[in-house]
């Protein structure tokens, strides 16, 4: 695809994108796509397929209490716990805000791994990476923000997330629509939004505005961004996902040329059909 040639001007000393078609053909890559990058919050999505798999296999439920007073499995995945972005603070009670939380995450790894008797970084491997053949992928630490993949790994998820083999569609569809609808909240680097709306461990676009994704996305889009300069999105109504690794830290760089690749692929997969 010659939109992804796109990151060769990025202000960053290394990148790496490619897109997946639903049927899992890759419709086109640029740069080194097995080099290895942290993730940062890219992991979350990783982090949420296992939990939603522990959920299938009966290990947890949805429902279940985790985290604070009246909080749940799904109010984590959700962000909606009440739990504060990175430390063990209650800042409201559960389902009531949306509350970006790595320390939910962290949580929500504890509890599975107490729920599994398996440690959450092996869980997720035997669980999710294992069965992709993401051989390159690990988790070093937090399921919130320390995975370490490549495109080439990532692009096998995102195929997976289209077309789900390890999952029940209807379990991925459930936690790729908003859950606890109309809350508000900071997407952080976009700042407040309203609504805030989330799945299951993935962002949903619908009509935020500003958005790392593009102009042209679909308001069914949803994925992930990271700190590191990382991002994962699947447009259904594309029919394909991208994703984005770098080495530079998230900043304006990336609120510049994140929209403009999006919308320059989607273009470009739109005038290929």
């Amino acid at each position: 695809m010659q939109s992804l040639r796109m990151i060769e001007n990025w202000p960053v000393p290394t990148a790496a994108a490619a897109v997946v078609r639903a049927d899992g053909s890759v419709a086109g890559s640029y740069g080194p796509l097995e080099q290895r990058f942290p993730l940062a919050s890219v992991t979350k999505p990783l982090a949420a397929y296992a939990a939603l798999l522990a959920v299938e296999e009966g290990a947890v439920e949805l429902d279940e209490p985790a985290g604070p007073e009246g909080s749940t499995v799904r109010h984590l995945l959700a962000h909606t716990s009440g739990l504060a972005f990175d430390e063990q603070r209650v800042m409201a009670a559960p389902g009531t805000r949306r509350i970006y939380s790595n320390t939910g995450f962290e949580v929500l790894g504890d509890h599975i791994a107490k729920a599994t008797d398996i440690p959450f970084p092996q869980y997720l491997h035997e669980a999710v990476l294992a069965p992709l053949g993401m051989t390159a992928t690990e988790l070093p630490g937090s399921p919130a923000k320390d995975g370490v993949s490549t495109v080439a790994d990532l692009l096998r998820f995102a195929a997976e997330l289209q077309t789900p083999r390890l999952l029940a569609p209807q379990t991925l569809a459930e936690a790729t629509q908003v859950a606890f609808p109309g809350l508000t909240g900071v997407l952080p680097g976009y700042g407040h939004q309203k609504p805030n709306d989330w799945g299951l461990g993935f962002e949903i676009r619908d009509g935020k505005s500003p958005h790392w994704t593009g102009a042209g996305s679909s308001p069914r889009t949803y994925g992930h961004f990271g700190q590191s300069g990382t991002f994962l999105w699947v447009d259904p109504d594309a029919g394909a996902a991208c994703v984005a690794l770098t080495d530079r830290a998230f900043g304006p760089w990336a609120i510049d040329v994140w929209p403009k690749l999006t919308d320059a692929v989607l273009d470009e997969l739109a005038r290929a059909v």
